[in-house]
């Protein structure tokens, strides 16, 4: 059993992924803001921890990733409309978790991307998501000059509801839609798959079940 560290851990991806890792046999230690959210997590079956993106500083992410062996960065700023805090959340909450990680000796990590973000923004889209492509761009840039295990998932457009069980996975694909039941059946896969580190992939709806889009994946 691993003890995960979840960044974003009242997300939609991340209360997906928890029942994920605890069927699994792992400890899924869902980091939130408040105590509404600690109480939301820990019904899913999560050990809540606290942690507040925006003002915690790499000494309170360590305090929050203590005692695991994996961290798994799915925190987003959504669509707030606010410029700001896609650095703040997006791009600095990780930078902070990996360096916490690498200061703890915490070597697996996975990020949740998004896909297309190596390509310039449109020009005519919001400042907003301008500044959330370049956010997760650099996030992206600067966790694979880490000397972390890494995997980076760029799923395409993130859909609610069941999951089909279904994907594409590859370095890069076509944009489309990918329920994030299915990107949550990924984060699990991958972070017991020790052959995934050092590799980013685009993730969508397809015609491979999961597990199989993955082994086609690996080297």
């Amino acid at each position: 059993m691993a003890r995960i560290a979840i960044v974003g851990g009242h997300g939609k991806i991340a209360r997906q992924l928890i029942g994920q890792l605890v069927n699994r046999g792992h400890a899924a230690i869902a980091l939130v803001r408040s105590s509404e959210q600690e109480k939301a997590v820990a019904e899913l079956g999560a050990e809540p921890g606290r942690l507040d993106i925006e003002r915690e500083d790499v000494s309170g992410f360590e305090r929050a990733f203590e005692g695991c062996q994996a961290v798994v960065f799915s925190a987003g700023a959504g669509n707030d409309g606010s410029v700001e805090r896609k650095r703040t959340v997006d791009l600095n909450g990780s930078l902070n978790s990996v360096a916490a990680a690498e200061r703890l000796g915490i070597r697996r990590f996975v990020q949740v991307s998004a896909i297309n973000v190596d390509q310039a923004p449109d020009p005519n889209s919001s400042p907003a998501w301008q500044a959330y492509v370049e956010a997760k761009r650099d996030a992206d840039a600067a966790l694979r000059s880490s000397l972390l295990e890494w995997t980076i998932l760029r799923p395409g457009r993130l859909t609610d509801g069941p999951g089909s069980g279904l994907v594409e996975l590859a370095p890069s694909l076509e944009r489309g839609e990918v329920a994030r039941a299915d990107v949550a059946h990924m984060i699990a896969l991958v972070l017991d798959e020790p052959r995934s580190a050092g590799h980013q992939w685009d993730l969508v709806g397809g015609s491979m079940p999961i597990e199989d889009a993955l082994a086609e994946a690996l080297p």
